[in-house]
């Protein structure tokens, strides 16, 4: 589980998977029919939706967890490595903004 902060203000937990060894980094949301919450890949710095069924919102970490960027990404896409990101945050195309999440937004894991 996780919560995004901006300016101190907690929002609502955001279920999340964590994909921590490189098979479970390639292999993304790949081959699924949607997520539910988020998917975080780290360590990452880029991620491509080649062979997705459906878009999905990517958001840039830093070292601790603050969001670089957020951007939506349709199938068939490879994204740029973006500097300074150490971890990638994947979910459905929509989610993120429902969320609240935007750059400055902070990551705050719960349980991990």
């Amino acid at each position: 589980m996780a919560t995004f902060t901006t300016a101190g203000a907690p929002a609502a937990p955001v279920p999340l998977e964590v994909a921590r060894s490189a098979r479970e980094r390639r292999r993304g949301l790949l081959g699924r029919e949607g997520v539910e919450g988020a998917l975080l890949l780290s360590p990452a710095s880029a991620v491509h939706t080649l062979g997705m069924r459906f878009a999905i919102d990517v958001a840039h970490l830093d070292r601790a967890l603050r969001v670089l960027a957020v951007r939506t990404m349709r199938p068939g896409r490879i994204g740029l490595p973006r500097l300074r990101a150490r971890h990638v945050l994947e979910a459905e195309a929509g989610a993120m903004e429902h969320w609240g999440v935007r750059r400055g937004a902070r990551l705050v894991l719960h349980g991990a």
